[in-house]
């Protein structure tokens, strides 16, 4: 079994980018964690308009509507801005492409 190798030469930029996801998650985590601790903050007593006493788990999932959301949007915007900071630190470097093609011989 012999080939055909082909090489080239190429200049390639290599910079380091965020992972938005890992940005975006751990800031829907900590999004949980703060409406954990509105939650453990709040006054649970009745309203003075509705007489109205909500319970933990439903001021848990009201705060979760609001801080899972800012949260993400958040992370995301810390990723963005880690990512163009990461352009500056940019460099170019010098690659080598190899191509190597089988020659079976066989049709």
């Amino acid at each position: 079994m012999s080939g055909t190798a082909s090489h080239s030469t190429v200049e390639a930029t290599i910079r380091p980018v965020p992972r938005y996801g890992v940005f975006m998650v751990t800031g829907a985590v900590l999004g949980i964690v703060v409406a954990g601790i509105l939650t453990l903050l709040g006054s649970y007593e009745p309203s003075d308009v509705l007489g109205v006493v909500y319970p933990p788990g439903q001021v848990f999932g009201f705060a979760l509507l609001w801080t899972v959301p800012i949260g993400v949007a958040l992370g995301g915007i810390i990723a963005v801005g880690l990512d163009r900071a990461a352009r500056r630190h940019a460099r170019v470097v010098t690659v080598e492409h190899e191509r190597v093609v089988a020659d079976d011989g066989q049709l």
